[in-house]
């Protein structure tokens, strides 16, 4: 039998991380959306996938903040 993915890794990373990131900004979905918008922050996420899968949560977190920072 083979096995089904019920949720695709790289969204599952990517929401797991947006709302840590939501909440460590006090930002609410809208304000994330606006911001992603402009930075594409999921985008980024989904790029570094490989990387990013492998590394802990404040890793992450601290590296978005140097991608939307620059």
């Amino acid at each position: 039998m083979k096995r089904t993915l019920l949720i695709d890794p790289i969204v599952y990373l990517q929401i797991h991380i947006s709302r840590l990131f939501m909440e460590a900004n006090g930002l609410s979905v809208n304000d994330f959306l606006i911001l992603d918008n402009k930075k594409d922050i999921l985008g980024f996420l989904r790029t570094g996938y490989e990387i990013f899968h492998l590394t802990g949560d404040d890793g992450i977190l601290e590296e978005i903040d140097n991608y939307i920072s620059q």
